[in-house]
């Protein structure tokens, strides 16, 4: 079963893919963009506003993320300030939208400002199957674990995840680039879990691709 990800970015679409495998549907990206004023005051609304706008438009199965990142100072356990919380402002606030490498200088910046900073996603999703079936959530499962940020940032680089080159274990203080067996992927090993556990859960309920038992 195709499911199209209302997004252009093709790292997410890859991240989705990997994330679902086994289960039975297809995640499919498009080259059509949507415009969509992503105004919400949580990743939730975004996630509910990109879905809408992608559903309408191709009305087939489709579903849309979005993320928040919040911010707080290692060192003493604080919350950066207001104005420096992201939230879901990611990528900057208003129309404009930081490039990877204005991002990455953006959030190095904070980091020589701050000292080291402990760092976490929460997610959202929104799946809209047709007219009648939808669900979202916006669980502590699809958030991924926490992570410390450096202003020191590792030579590897991967197309529309900026910060994943500053982004260091918080337990071992290592760069994810530079774990063994692939560990950097732990960063959105918990999140992948989530994701997984949403579609297997959506699937299941509504007698979409038969029977689970083996697939959580």
């Amino acid at each position: 079963m195709e499911i199209i990800y209302g997004t252009g970015n093709r790292a997410k679409i890859a991240y989705m893919k990997r994330a679902l495998a086994g289960l039975p549907v297809e995640i499919i990206g498009s080259d059509q963009m949507i415009d969509v004023d992503e105004n919400g005051s949580s990743p939730l609304e975004n996630a509910r506003q990109k879905a809408e706008s992608y559903y309408r438009f191709f009305r087939r199965p489709v579903f849309s993320c979005d993320s928040g990142l919040y911010l707080w100072n290692h060192a003493t356990g604080a919350p950066l300030p207001d104005e420096e919380q992201p939230g879901v402002h990611v990528r900057g606030r208003g129309r404009k939208r930081l490039s990877d490498a204005e991002l990455l200088s953006h959030y190095i910046g904070l980091v020589r400002k701050y000292g080291q900073i402990r760092a976490r996603y929460l997610n959202a999703i929104c799946l809209i199957w047709n007219e009648k079936i939808r669900a979202e959530s916006m669980d502590e499962s699809l958030g991924g674990e926490s992570f410390l940020l450096t202003d020191i940032p590792h030579a590897r680089r991967v197309e529309g995840f900026p910060l994943d080159s500053i982004s260091l274990d918080l337990r071992t203080g290592k760069y994810y680039f530079d774990m063994e067996n692939d560990a950097q992927d732990r960063l959105a090993s918990d999140e992948e879990r989530g994701f997984r556990e949403f579609f297997r859960r959506f699937l299941e309920e509504h007698g979409l691709g038969g029977d689970f038992s083996g697939t959580r």
